[in-house]
């Protein structure tokens, strides 16, 4: 058993036995029906299974109506089609690729809720730890103070002007604030959480807030801090590299996939990751999201049938290069690919290699052009209504072994120290297009990655980099809009006004708080 992986579930699971086990048999025994002040949070062990429900909340950021969808299924990269009666689902999916999405869109309304559940069970647990007034809770309310903070960033990259809200007790729902003074806020709170929350990386650490993660989390608002401020701020992006850098925390794999392998927790690159496992922590599914209903089991031995449904732009798919490891290789008509790769193509074979899978169940994706044999394809028919149901590469970044269940043990990495590259090389080149030490870092990730390196970085190849590097890590949507390409047209998408840059507050949310106000062009 892998005692770090489950750390943080486990304690959250500790926190409910200890709350509601009955007490034996002896009824002259006081018996306690809820957790309290007076009865709990008295040792350090109970005070970190209290915070277990802080980080319990993160499992949501991947499952099939999670935060995902509106990050990935968004971009150039992803698109979940409708293959004749699947996936339909009132149109929701195509509506995120074609950029149509309305304040109903049940996967908007999924984020919204993702990021302020969050920031509210982080405002309850400092709440109850502040009343304490046990110092033993300090390091913990800083812990939560930065975790919070990061669910705001990504409140305020998806949502813009949103509600400050730091106070559990308060009865009225507080107004939304301006985009500007929501990032004054994080900045804030990331600053002050810093020096409370502990040095240590890894073992105990694992999969919670520490010093790094709040400085990447830095990083990331300062690299975007002309989108969500009006003012750019790339020095400061860069010198939060540079601490991270120079901690000596963290270093490159050699071997891009050991990133994303089952057993990722010991990845030198993780610097904040999501610890699910198959049984203890659920919520990572996209080895159903994505997988062929036929071949996906032959192929691995899958216990449950998996859906068919999210796969890879044709296009983003072809912006590797043939010789990129990242890349992968297809399979072909004389057996399976042997080569690993972010994407799963070509004719698919069962998990021995030696028998072809079939699909003749045409119908329900219109016609199959080179007949039963399932063969994956790159480019998609159309996005909707009758896309075939083996068009797409599906995504295979994450390692996927025989007799996997429909939930994952992968963990996720929301901070990566290859993002940390390539981001203090965009800040430097923000600065000065010339400079040497920026193309010296993206051709270190292009190096790991088997490809010639760049002799200039340019705004094209810079995107298009970050693009490979972080396929499937929640950044392309975010990196498309600082790179301003995110209102053009791609495959089954038209050009767009930049207001589509934020989603829509849902309706429900407007109707619950009156004080929202709607972001344009809704």
């Amino acid at each position: 058993m892998k005692n770090i992986k489950y750390s943080i579930r486990l304690l959250a699971l500790m926190f409910f036995m200890i709350a509601f086990t009955p007490a034996c048999t002896n009824l002259e025994e006081e018996l306690f029906s809820a957790v309290t002040q007076d009865n709990f949070f008295k040792t350090e062990d109970e005070l970190i299974s209290a915070l277990g429900a802080a980080y319990t909340s993160l499992y949501g950021i991947q499952s099939n109506g999670g935060f995902v969808c509106i990050q990935e299924v968004t971009s150039d990269e992803m698109v979940v089609p409708t293959r004749g009666p699947d996936w339909g689902d009132g149109g929701v999916w195509t509506q995120l690729h074609e950029h149509e999405w309305d304040p109903e869109n049940d996967k908007v309304e999924g984020s919204w809720n993702f990021v302020f559940n969050g920031i509210n069970t982080c405002n309850r647990l400092i709440f109850q730890f502040t009343e304490l007034a046990n110092p033993l809770t300090d390091p913990f309310i800083g812990e939560l103070q930065g975790l919070r903070a990061l669910y705001y960033l990504w409140g305020i990259d998806t949502f813009g002007n949103i509600p400050i809200s730091t106070d559990f007790t308060a009865t009225e729902p507080p107004p939304p604030s301006s985009r500007a003074q929501v990032y004054a806020f994080i900045e804030e709170e990331l600053l002050a959480a810093i020096p409370k929350v502990t040095t240590e990386v890894g073992g105990a650490a694992y999969g919670r807030v520490n010093q790094m993660t709040l400085r990447t989390a830095l990083a990331k608002l300062y690299l975007n801090a002309e989108v969500y401020s009006g003012q750019a701020e790339w020095a400061k992006a860069a010198a939060q590299c540079d601490l991270i850098i120079n901690s000596g925390n963290y270093s490159m794999e050699g071997n891009y996939f050991a990133n994303f392998s089952a057993d990722n927790e010991g990845s030198g690159e993780n610097i904040f990751a999501v610890p699910y496992d198959e049984v203890f922590a659920t919520g990572f599914n996209l080895v159903m999201q994505t997988n062929h209903i036929i071949s996906g089991p032959a192929t691995y031995q899958l216990t449950a049938q998996p859906w068919n449904g999210w796969c890879a732009v044709g296009e983003f798919v072809k912006s590797y290069e043939d010789t990129d490891l990242r890349k992968g290789q297809p399979g072909t008509e004389a057996g399976p690919s042997t080569v690993r790769g972010n994407f799963l193509w070509g004719p698919q074979w069962d998990a021995a290699g030696k028998v072809r899978q079939i699909d003749d169940n045409t119908l329900l994706s219109g016609v199959d052009p080179d007949g039963p044999p399932i063969t994956l394809r790159l480019d998609l028919n159309e996005v909707k209504p009758n896309a075939w149901r083996e068009a797409g590469a599906r995504v295979a970044k994450f390692e996927i072994p025989l007799g996997t269940r429909p939930n994952m043990s992968n963990d996720f990495p929301i901070f990566r120290y290859a993002d940390v590259l390539l981001m203090k090389a965009e800040a430097l080149w923000r600065q000065d297009p010339g400079d040497a030490t920026a193309l010296a870092l993206v051709n270190q990730v292009r190096d790991r990655a088997g490809v010639e390196p760049f002799t200039e970085l340019t705004s094209e190849n810079l995107l298009a980099e970050r693009g490979r590097e972080m396929f499937y890590e929640l950044h392309r949507r975010t990196d498309m809009i600082r790179f301003g390409v995110w209102g053009d047209a791609w495959w089954a998408k038209a050009e767009k006004p930049e207001c589509y840059e934020l989603f829509p507050i849902p309706d429900v949310q407007i109707q619950s708080n009156p004080k929202l106000v709607q972001n344009e062009c809704y």
